[in-house]
């Protein structure tokens, strides 16, 4: 067995020339089907044999009215990350109870054993899953699957986006997208923004460029139509039937222009747009830190979308 190390994104992942993956695993949360916080949860299989699995969050408020549905897609460079992940578990518990809605947090197969457009494809099988356990599922009796929204931080911002474009490409489609919402979204190009050429993003865009590498198909690079905005081939019909969208970004998050570039690329297109900036906060701080108030903020602004729409 060849140990040697061919990629290594610091303390994230790293990959070995016989093709074995260590991944960082930080602490972890198991769902409970106790009421915590306003909320309850379990964890689910979509499809046992790839495997998909996820977390569903129900709010506790008795009501016979229906609830809003928000799919989340974890980031991590489509390479780490996991529905379990104490960070993850508590900010979308929390906003599950802030928005009385349903969360149902995907967990899609990882790069590099399963390079994009895998993620994608997982993700949307996560749409179609939904709409047939809302049957036979009392946890989903009450999921109004015409108010569905699709969110994620980072990389999984980048799914919502794609995720939504099949959607609009399906006419089977079971679910309606009413809006997205991604945070700190993961987008990319061969050309540089300023801030990633600045001398104190070094390390950051290495990590990312790795990233990028692991999980782009082989022979491609950061121009691949899934992550560089500019060489995506999306009608004008179609941009014209795609929800309305609210970006967030944060003050010193390196990736920051990627997401105001996104942004101004939607309203190019035709689409109703807007963008909220987090001051003083980085990439994904939600995550780290989901008990603070800036989370709080972030959680009541997602709130508000899905309930103005």
């Amino acid at each position: 067995m060849d140990t040697t190390l061919i990629f290594d994104t610091f303390e994230f992942i790293k990959v070995h020339a016989d093709g074995s993956v260590e991944r960082f695993t930080p602490t972890t949360a198991p769902a409970s089907l106790d009421l915590y916080n306003g909320y309850k949860c379990k964890d689910v299989s979509i499809d046992t044999l790839k495997p998909i699995t996820a977390r569903i969050f129900i709010p506790s408020t008795p009501t016979n009215d229906t609830f809003p549905v928000l799919v989340y897609f974890h980031g991590g460079g489509f390479c780490i990350g996991s529905t379990t992940w104490l960070g993850y578990h508590h900010f979308l518990g929390d906003l599950c109870d802030t928005s009385k809605c349903i969360v149902l947090s995907v967990d899609y197969r990882l790069a590099p054993e399963y390079k994009l457009p895998i993620a994608y494809e997982d993700s949307y099988t996560s749409l179609i899953w939904l709409s047939q356990q809302k049957q036979i599922d009392s946890w989903l009796q009450n999921a109004d699957l015409s108010r569905v929204f699709l969110s994620g931080d980072s990389a999984g911002g980048n799914i919502a986006h794609h995720v939504a474009l099949r959607a609009i490409r399906d006419i089977e489609c079971p679910v309606h997208i009413k809006g997205i919402l991604p945070i700190h979204p993961y987008f990319g190009s061969e050309k540089r923004t300023e801030l990633e050429m600045k001398e104190s993003s070094v390390d950051e865009v290495k990590s990312n460029d790795m990233f990028w590498r692991l999980s782009i198909p082989d022979g491609l690079n950061r121009d691949y139509d899934y992550c560089n905005l500019e060489k995506m081939e999306v009608s004008m019909s179609e941009w014209s039937r795609f929800p309305n969208v609210l970006v967030f970004v944060a003050e010193l998050d390196f990736l920051k222009e990627r997401g105001v570039t996104y942004a101004e690329f939607l309203k190019k297109k035709g689409v109703q747009v807007k963008l909220i900036e987090t001051r003083n906060e980085k990439h994904v701080f939600h995550v780290f830190r989901p008990d603070l108030q800036p989370a709080r903020l972030l959680q009541k602004q997602i709130s508000e979308f899905i309930h103005s729409v």
